[in-house]
């Protein structure tokens, strides 16, 4: 058993490495691009056949953005959307056990029809299919950071997509909007393109007379009660893409919303040929460590904390206390992020637990001296120590608390 200063001293090296590499890429000469392409782009929604007037348009403008100098990495929906045709089943009517399905006989189609078109413009490929624990899990992460820079390396052009086939409704990311912006935190690129149905983000539903269009967003939470619906082939919408940009502008990156058109989709809206939506990048990005803990896809567990602790914590004095706790929420493990809340429900920080939800319940409400005792081994009285703790920002959108009612969550009420 790692003790628990090690455990964290090693995340303390591993946060500095990310760091330092952080500041190599952001200073280098070489831009990088990460582009998003949803099913509705790439798949005819009458017949359910891949779109290669499209397919060609977007790799020829990939093909000249690498020959300018360019890395670019691509995510792409549409392997369950193409695959339905194959399992007879109506996109609006498929259970999750459909889209997996799907999502098998899909994927070779998909990555054939990318293989064959990208050949004609000279450039190799590589599939790489995630899941959201690849994302929420430390090492994982790390290690899908290397494939992908690895492949860029050799000049191979990734193609990221969740992996449908094994994913449940509990563990799925739900989108690979922002699965998309993950990466472009994770690889420090310049600029994410999103490309989508429609030209970009709208004050209102595009379909409203009174709709106006939006040029360029700071704030995204602004925006978030005007973004709903989804399309017939996809699992995401414009809200998805605006909380996928606050992704991407907490890691400094430029994000562009905009129509997918058979020419130079990408370049066109890069160059501001064409009108698209701006998410303007925040100046001063967090490090590859905060972000990795602060913009989750899924929640792990959940904490809530005394109106004093909550204080506390705000003012960046003190780590999440056993002796603090009010209520445990979810089955986590050691080292999975955990979101913090205050006994009104308003998300305080997100931050590294020491311990799982067995061991978190039974040290509760003890103080520090108990601890030990009661887990049989030397340790602190922090569930989360102050330097794997992230105070939330106002650039943060913020999750909901869990509700008891929900039967997906394990709550248990330590107040008494």
């Amino acid at each position: 058993m790692v003790p628990d200063d090690l455990y964290c001293d090693l995340f303390l090296v591993g946060r500095a490495l990310q760091q330092i590499g952080q500041f190599f890429l952001l200073y280098s000469l070489k831009p990088r691009i990460v582009v998003k392409v949803g099913s509705s782009l790439l798949v005819n929604e009458d017949d359910l056949t891949i779109r290669y007037a499209f397919l060609h348009g977007l790799m020829a403008d990939i093909a000249k953005l690498r020959r300018e100098g360019a890395d670019v990495v691509l995510t792409s929906s549409g392997a369950a959307a193409v695959g339905l045709s194959m399992m007879n089943v109506e996109p609006g009517k498929a259970s999750l056990q459909d889209k997996q399905g799907a999502a098998a006989c899909g994927q070779p189609l998909l990555l054939h029809a990318y293989k064959q078109v990208a050949l004609e413009f000279g450039v190799d490929i590589a599939q790489v299919l995630l899941t959201s624990d690849d994302m929420e899990n430390r090492r994982r992460y790390l290690n899908t950071k290397n494939t992908i820079e690895r492949l860029i390396d050799n000049d191979i052009l990734p193609i990221i997509n969740e992996n449908d086939t094994v994913t449940t409704e509990e563990i799925r990311v739900g989108d690979n909007d922002r699965l998309a912006a993950r990466i472009a935190q994770m690889i420090q690129a310049q600029d994410f393109v999103m490309l989508t149905s429609i030209d970009g983000l709208y004050d209102k539903a595009p379909s409203d007379p009174e709709a106006s269009f939006v040029p360029e967003v700071e704030d995204v939470s602004g925006y978030i009660e005007a973004t709903t619906g989804v399309s017939s082939l996809g699992s995401g919408g414009m809200l998805t893409k605006m909380q996928a940009a606050n992704m991407a502008q907490n890691a400094g990156v430029t994000t562009w919303i905009g129509e997918g058109i058979l020419e130079a989709p990408i370049s066109t809206i890069l160059s501001g040929e064409r009108r698209a939506t701006k998410c303007i990048a925040n100046g001063d990005p967090q490090s590859a460590f905060r972000l990795w803990m602060t913009d989750r896809l899924t929640m792990a567990g959940s904490l809530t904390v005394t109106k004093e602790a909550a204080d506390k914590i705000r003012e960046n004095s003190c780590g999440v206390r056993t002796a603090d706790l009010v209520t445990v929420a979810g089955e986590f493990a050691k080292g999975d992020v955990l979101h913090v809340y205050d006994e009104e429900g308003t998300e305080v920080a997100r931050g590294l637990t020491n311990f799982d939800a067995a061991q978190t319940l039974m040290i509760a409400r003890h103080d520090e001296d108990q601890v030990a005792e009661l887990l049989g081994f030397k340790t602190t009285g922090d569930v989360i120590n102050l330097n794997n703790l992230v105070v939330l920002e106002e650039r943060h959108l913020t999750w909901d608390a869990p509700c008891e009612e929900d039967d997906q969550i394990v709550q248990v009420d330590l107040a008494s």
